[in-house]
């Protein structure tokens, strides 16, 4: 079997600097992640507040944490002090929220569009009219401590790797037509799509960071 560190070296190998990997360590143990911070890996992802906090907590101080579950309101404040990215906003409420306890920290926090590309009615995330509305609102510019550096999606979870490209292409094509939203606290620089499965398909897309979890760890 090979290791941890093989398989990164392996991504990021494909990713050939086109896009940044985070491990997807949701549900792994604190020793894994021990083991892939030995191996020299920074950038971990996360789906739940509580799991990610109590890592945090646990594991040196460098590490990079990447809030990318859905994520509610309630939550906020237990990673405020830490995270580095939160890439799962779908409402403007949310992000009034991240921007009141980031404010709390005397911090910044760099937050991702979440946007519905998929066909499934399971996922979460924004139309692109309701993007545009939370990018045109006064009240975006009260926002200090937040900024939006890009939009994250997740594509259908399907064999047609045609249709998985289609969804990844619009979604580069909305964050090209949202660069246009300069603002003091909106800069759109990353896209965040592509997963274990489909991760090749992103780079090729355009993305600018790449959610992987089982090609890392094994199946889960």
């Amino acid at each position: 079997m090979s290791t941890i560190a093989e398989n990164i070296a392996e991504i990021e190998e494909q990713l050939q600097g086109k896009a940044r990997l985070i491990a997807v360590t949701k549900t792994k143990p604190t020793e894994i992640l021990q083991e892939t911070y030995d191996a020299g890996f920074r950038r971990f992802g996360e789906n739940k507040v509580q799991e990610m906090t109590a890592k945090y907590e646990a594991l040196p101080k460098d590490i990079e944490w990447h809030m990318i579950g859905h994520l509610q309101s309630n939550k906020v404040k237990y990673m405020a002090p830490y995270v580095s990215m939160v890439h799962s906003v779908d409402q403007f409420k949310l992000l009034k929220e991240i921007n009141k306890e980031a404010k709390k920290n005397d911090r910044i926090i760099n937050c991702l569009l979440q946007i519905f590309i998929a066909e499934e009615e399971t996922k979460f995330g924004l139309s692109e009219t309701e993007a545009r509305e939370i990018l045109e609102s006064e009240e975006l510019a009260s926002l200090n401590n937040i900024k939006i550096v890009g939009l994250m999606g997740m594509a259908s979870n399907t064999d047609d790797n045609n249709k998985v490209r289609q969804e990844f292409s619009a979604l580069k094509n909305m964050f090209e037509s949202f660069k246009s939203y300069e603002r003091e606290n909106v800069e759109m620089n990353e896209l965040s799509m592509g997963m274990s499965g489909d991760f090749p398909i992103a780079i090729e897309e355009g993305s600018t960071f790449v959610r992987v979890g089982s090609a890392i760890f094994g199946a889960r």
